[in-house]
């Protein structure tokens, strides 16, 4: 059976619509992040990834475009060509892991990598990397995230954020986002797994205002980063933790 929007209660429908204003807020905010800060969340809902994750790529695949529509000029083409010879092969393995691993291991790999965000964040801890070899290992490490959960974000742009000037960095990652969530869905249709377009669809419009919301808060979340992340940091950690806590008990 389909799951649809018609499965949840009132209450379930209203924190839906709460999270994906939430995803849209955090990705046009920060620019990454939107399913790492989102996903665990979802999936307290509705413990399927392969129903969260295909509305999430939709929603990341229309809104990249329309960021993107006037801002090509701006990005750093250079550093994606590159890259994308690390990116995209894991990526891929990351979307057969998705497609074949049970639905309990892709449950425990997503909240071990959120609560690991969410330390990180909360400790006012970064990701950094100073020699060739280990971006490389956080590109690796970020595609597959990326191409299992669309998690991985926060893992490629420790690398990002080294090598593309701020200017062009939320446009540049979001031409990243946009062609590893191209691989991810093709891969689901040429598997016939179900995209939940309808669903995507009708939370579009929820997902538009957090993405208004971000976009004009862009600026202001950037200059208090710290703050932001902290807070975040502490609720992604107490979500995961109970999220493991609810599949080893």
């Amino acid at each position: 059976m389909v799951h649809t929007l018609l499965n949840f209660n009132t209450i379930e429908l209203l924190l839906v619509g709460f999270l994906f204003i939430w995803t849209g807020f955090v990705r046009s905010g920060l620019g990454f992040g939107g399913a790492a800060l989102g996903l665990p969340l979802m999936l307290f809902l509705h413990d399927q990834p392969l129903f969260w994750l295909p509305i999430i790529g939709t929603h990341l695949l229309f809104f990249s475009a329309l960021t993107l529509r006037t801002r090509l000029h701006n990005v750093n083409w250079n550093y994606l060509r590159k890259t994308s010879f690390v990116i995209l092969p894991t990526t891929l393995m990351g979307v057969l892991g998705l497609i074949s691993l049970p639905t309990t291991w892709l449950l425990i790999f997503i909240y071990t990598v959120s609560l690991g965000y969410g330390l990180m964040w909360l400790l006012n801890m970064t990701i950094t990397s100073h020699e060739y070899w280990s971006d490389t290992i956080l590109l690796a490490l970020g595609g597959y995230v990326a191409g299992t959960s669309l998690t991985g974000g926060p893992l490629m742009v420790a690398v990002a954020m080294k090598n593309v000037t701020p200017a062009q960095l939320r446009n540049t990652l979001y031409v990243l986002w946009f062609t590893i969530v191209t691989i991810k869905m093709s891969t689901f249709v040429a598997l016939r797994i179900e995209l939940h377009l309808f669903t995507a669809l009708t939370l579009l419009p929820v997902a538009a205002i957090g993405h208004l919301i971000g976009l004009k808060f862009h600026d202001e979340i950037l200059k208090h980063d710290r703050q932001f992340r902290q807070v975040v940091g502490g609720v992604l950690t107490l979500i995961s933790g109970l999220g493991l806590f609810n599949k080893f008990v």
